[in-house]
């Protein structure tokens, strides 16, 4: 059976393509796929610009939509993962990012702080852009990250890779402008 033309493996590269070219953060066809509020934003952008007739202003204005909202992503996974590689998470980084309907939190006391530590990302860092609404998937990131004992060491490091323009530094517990 596993030389057969029955293979169902045989085409998991050229699915794993095309998940890729849809740029959904999970596996679609999966069973386990999270349909997120991002997933479902950049979806139903798809299925809007292919109603649209090709040479419209309308399908070319969501196409460039669709193109920025990719890049976009591609670029947050892509910090967060060099932050990972650079804790030496080489190998994890991918399993770590990855989040599906089966992914758990792994302490339910921890939530808190993964959400405070999250926030604390997006204020004090730049590894999110600015226009950024926080993804509930990273959530779970930092959450592995706190079981990993290296939740404080990734906001260190994204802290000094992704330094905050105009940040604020603290000094003796107070918070003052950056010089």
């Amino acid at each position: 059976p596993l030389c057969s033309n029955n293979n169902p493996y045989a085409s998991f590269g050229a699915t794993l393509a095309r998940d890729e070219e849809q740029n959904l953060w999970s596996t679609p066809h999966d069973v386990t796929h999270t349909e997120a509020d991002d997933d479902r934003v950049l979806y139903n952008m798809i299925v809007g610009r292919s109603q649209l007739d090709k040479d419209s202003e309308e399908w070319q204005k969501l196409n460039y939509d669709i193109y920025t909202l990719r890049q976009t992503r591609k670029e947050v996974r892509s910090r967060w993962k060099h932050i990972l590689e650079d804790l030496g998470f080489q190998k994890e980084a991918d399993s770590l990012l990855s989040v599906t309907k089966l992914s758990i939190v792994s302490d339910s006391q921890n939530m808190g702080k993964a959400r405070d530590i999250l926030l604390k990302l997006s204020e004090e860092t730049n590894i999110f852009p600015t226009s950024w609404e926080l993804s509930e998937r990273y959530l779970f990131v930092v959450d592995r990250l706190i079981a990993l004992d290296a939740a404080d060491e990734f906001f260190k490091l994204a802290s000094v890779v992704y330094p905050k323009r105009g940040s604020v530094e603290r000094v003796d517990g107070k918070r003052v402008p950056a010089t």
